[in-house]
C-alpha cells in the first residue's frame, strides 16, 4: 500500500516532465517558424502543437522505461539534441532559404563547412532565436530535483504518455483527413507532396523530418504520394487518309494543293506498344502518361541556329537587377541585341544551386528530398546538351570554378556528356572565396576554341553569397564600380559580384570574335536561383519598390545571344524549365517534347511557369497556392475549373518528372 501511494504521488511529477518535453518542442517549433518569411505559418500551429505533443510524450514514454540514473541523463540529452537539430535547421534556412533533408545530410553534410563564414555570421545575427530554442533545455535544470528524480519505473507512466501521444496523433490525422485537400494544404503535405518549407510551416519540423525519412530513406508510404491519375490506355493513332477515293463518274473538282502535314518535335516512340509490354504498373502508367501528351509543333524558329556552337551557362544568383548599360555592359548588350525575355521567372527549388542546374540543363522538375542532379549521374540523360552535341561530333566540356566534387558534380556532369573540370580536377583557378568567373573563362576557353564544333557548359560561382566587402573577394575586387551607387551595402556587394560574370562574358565574346566563330556560336545564360543571399529589404532596394514575394521575387533574366542575330523581345511568361526544349528547337536537335517538363518558348504550347509550392503563371493569369487565389490578367475571364485543371497538369508533371529518375525512364524509351 505504501509503495502504491508513492507511485501515485510520483505520477503527476512524471507528467510534469512529459509536459515540459512537449512544451519545449512547441517552443522550438515556434522559434523556427517565426523565421519563415510568411505569416501564413500561424494557422499551421494547430497541427504543430498536436504533433509536438505526440513526439514529446513518446520520447518521455521511452525514457520512463529506463532506470533512475539513465532517466536523469537521457531527458536533458533528448532536449539538447532537439535544440541542436532545430538550431541547425534555423541556421541552414537563414543561409539557403530552405531546410535540409536526410539525403542532404548523408550526401553533403561535410560540404556545408565550406560556408563557415556565412554560418558564423548567421549564428551571431540569430543568437536570440537560438537562445529561445535552447530555453527548454536550460529550463530543465531549474525543475526541482525531487520532480526530476521521482519518475517511477512502472507501466503506468509510459502507458499514460503513450495514450497521450496516441490521442494527439489521432486528433491530428482526423483533422487532416476532414480538412482541405488542395495543393499545400496540411493534408497534401502530409500524404502527397514533399515540400520542406511549407511542410515545416503547416506540420512542424519534427513531422516534416519524419516524413522525409519515411519517403526518402525508407521508401514508406510511396503509394500515397502521387497525384490522382486518370488516364485512358494509350492507343496507336488512326491512319490519316490524305487522298480520299473519288468515283470515276464524279464531277471533276479543281486541283487543290494538299495542306502540308504538321511536323512535331517528337521521336519514333510507340508508347502504346511500350505500355502493353511493360513489366510493372508504374512503368505502364508512365508510358500511358507520356503517350497522352500533345507534342509541340516545329515552328519558324526550328533550326534557326542549326550547326552553331553552344555556350550554356548557369550563373550563380544572376538576376535582371544586374543588367545595366554602364555597370554591366555585356549583360546589357546580350539582353538588347539578342532575345530579350521580359517575363522570365527562375523559381527556387529546395536544393538551391544543384536543383537550379538540374532544371536549366535537363528541363525537368527536381525530385523532392534528394539531390536530383547527383542522382541523375546514374541515369540515362539523352536530352542533356552535352550528350546531344557529343552524339553530333562536337567537343563537349563542362566547368565549375569551385570544388569539383561539390553537389556531386563529378558524378553528374560526365554523365551529361562532358569532359568535366573544376577546382581540384584540372581547372587551376586561384582558390579564394568566391572564385573568379573571369579567371575560369581565361583558363577554359583554350580547351575548345580551336575545335571545328564545340559546346561548353559553365556553372559559375562569383555571384555567390554572402554579399559584403570583407569576406566576398569578388565584391572586394569590384567595389570601386559600385561604391557610389544609391543602394544598401549588401545590394552594392551583390552587384559587384555580378560584374565579375559580366567581365567573363566580355572576355568570352572577345575570344570568340578573335577565333572568327562569334557569328556561329549561340550563348545561353540563366541563373540557378534568385539572389536569396540578399535580405528582402535589399532586393526591394535594388528594385526601387516593394517586391511581391510569391511571383515577382523570382523574376529574372534569360540571355540567348549570337553575334549579328536579329534582336527580338518575348513577353510571354516563361521559366528555366523551358530552356532545354527551346534551345533544342533553335539548334534543330532531335528531341521529344513530350518527355520534358518545360516547352519550347517559340511553340504554340500554353505557357506555364511552375513554382515549387504549386503556384503558377499562365497567359491567363496567376495562381497563388498559399492564398489559393487566382488573379486573371486584365480583361481575361476563365471558366470554372480552370485552376483545378492546371493544378492537375502540374501534379502530373511533378510526379512523372520524379519517375524519370526513379525508373531511369529515358533508358526505357530511347536507345542508348
Amino acid at each position: 500500500m505504501k509503495e502504491t501511494k508513492a507511485m501515485n504521488k510520483n505520477i503527476p511529477s512524471s507528467l510534469i516532465l512529459a509536459a515540459h518535453i512537449s512544451t519545449g518542442s512547441v517552443i522550438m517549433e515556434v522559434a523556427l517558424k517565426a523565421n519563415i518569411e510568411s505569416a501564413l505559418w500561424i494557422p499551421g500551429i494547430f497541427y504543430t502543437i498536436l504533433f509536438s505533443i505526440t513526439a514529446g510524450t513518446l520520447i518521455h514514454a521511452l525514457i520512463s522505461l529506463t532506470n533512475l540514473k539513465a532517466r536523469t541523463i537521457l531527458t536533458p540529452i533528448a532536449l539538447g539534441l532537439a535544440s541542436l537539430l532545430f538550431s541547425s535547421q534555423l541556421i541552414y534556412y537563414e543561409v539557403f532559404r530552405t531546410f535540409y533533408t536526410a539525403f542532404s545530410v548523408m550526401e553533403g553534410g561535410g560540404q556545408i563547412v565550406q560556408f563557415y563564414r556565412e554560418i558564423f555570421q548567421t549564428i551571431v545575427s540569430n543568437l536570440h532565436w537560438i537562445a529561445l530554442i535552447f530555453l527548454p533545455f536550460a529550463a530543465y535544470f531549474f525543475i526541482p530535483q525531487e520532480i526530476r528524480r521521482s519518475v517511477p519505473k512502472r507501466p503506468h507512466v509510459p502507458l499514460i504518455s503513450v495514450s497521450s501521444a496516441l490521442i494527439s496523433f489521432l486528433a491530428a490525422i482526423f483533422f487532416l483527413n476532414t480538412g482541405s485537400r488542395e495543393a499545400n494544404s496540411p493534408y497534401d503535405l502530409y500524404y502527397r507532396n514533399a515540400y520542406p518549407n511549407y511542410s515545416v510551416m503547416h506540420l512542424g519540423l519534427i513531422t516534416t523530418m519524419r516524413l522525409d525519412i519515411q519517403r526518402t530513406l525508407l521508401d514508406i508510404d510511396e503509394g500515397n504520394r502521387g497525384p490522382r491519375i486518370e488516364l485512358t490506355p494509350t492507343s496507336a493513332p488512326e491512319p490519316t487518309l490524305t487522298q480520299p477515293s473519288i468515283s470515276q463518274d464524279a464531277t471533276p473538282q479543281p486541283t487543290v494543293s494538299p495542306t502540308p502535314e504538321p511536323e512535331y518535335n517528337t521521336m519514333d516512340i510507340d508508347f502504346a506498344e511500350l505500355e502493353r509490354s511493360a513489366a510493372g504498373e508504374e512503368l505502364k502508367l508512365a508510358h500511358r502518361y507520356f503517350g497522352s501528351l500533345q507534342p509541340t509543333l516545329k515552328n519558324d524558329y526550328t533550326g534557326k541556329f542549326k550547326g552553331y556552337n553552344l555556350i550554356l551557362i548557369t550563373a550563380e544568383a544572376y538576376s535582371h537587377y544586374a543588367v545595366d548599360r554602364e555597370l554591366t555592359p555585356t549583360f546589357y548588350k546580350m539582353t538588347h541585341e539578342g532575345m530579350n525575355f521580359t517575363n522570365f521567372y527562375n523559381p527556387y527549388w529546395p536544393v538551391s544551386t544543384s536543383d537550379g542546374e538540374y532544371v536549366a540543363t535537363l528541363g525537368l522538375i527536381p525530385k523532392p528530398g534528394v539531390w536530383s542532379m547527383k542522382v541523375s549521374g546514374s541515369k540515362y540523360m539523352p536530352f542533356a546538351m552535352g550528350n546531344q552535341h557529343r552524339k553530333l561530333g562536337y567537343v563537349t566540356y563542362a566547368y565549375h570554378n569551385h570544388t569539383y566534387t561539390y553537389y556531386g558534380r563529378d558524378v553528374s556532369h560526365p554523365n551529361l556528356g562532358y569532359i568535366y573540370k573544376g577546382y581540384g580536377n584540372g581547372l587551376k583557378v586561384k582558390y579564394i572565396w568566391p572564385e573568379s568567373d573571369l579567371e575560369m573563362m581565361e583558363l577554359s576557353i583554350p580547351d575548345y576554341i580551336g575545335s571545328d564544333k564545340f559546346h561548353a557548359y559553365y556553372m559559375t560561382v562569383s555571384g555567390h553569397l554572402a554579399y559584403n566587402f570583407y569576406g566576398n573577394q569578388m565584391a572586394v575586387k569590384n567595389r570601386s564600380y559600385v561604391e557610389d551607387l544609391p543602394f544598401t551595402e549588401a545590394a552594392k556587394a551583390y552587384l559587384a559580384t555580378q560584374i565579375e560574370l559580366d567581365r567573363a562574358l566580355e572576355y568570352l565574346l572577345e575570344e570568340l570574335t578573335k577565333a572568327g566563330v562569334a557569328e556561329k556560336t549561340l550563348i545561353v545564360v540563366s541563373a540557378d536561383h534568385y539572389p536569396y543571399g540578399l535580405k528582402k529589404a535589399d532586393i526591394d532596394n535594388l528594385a526601387g519598390h516593394t517586391v511581391e514575394s510569391n511571383f515577382e521575387l523570382y523574376k529574372s533574366s534569360l540571355l540567348i545571344y549570337a553575334k549579328g542575330m536579329e534582336p527580338i523581345t518575348i513577353d510571354k511568361p516563361v521559366s528555366g524549365m523551358d530552356i532545354i526544349p527551346t534551345i533544342s528547337n533553335l539548334l534543330g536537335l532531335e528531341y521529344d517534347s513530350r518527355l520534358l517538363m518545360g516547352s519550347d518558348i517559340f511553340s504554340d504550347a500554353q505557357p506555364l511557369v511552375i513554382f515549387d509550392n504549386r503556384s503558377f503563371i499562365t497567359d491567363r493569369g496567376k495562381y497563388n497556392s498559399l492564398t489559393r487565389e487566382f488573379t486573371p490578367l486584365e480583361g481575361v475571364v476563365v471558366e470554372d475549373g480552370y485552376v483545378k485543371e492546371i493544378l492537375d497538369v502540374i501534379d502530373k508533371k511533378f510526379y512523372f518528372s520524379a519517375k524519370i529518375l526513379d525508373l531511369d525512364y529515358y533508358a526505357e524509351v530511347i536507345p542508348r
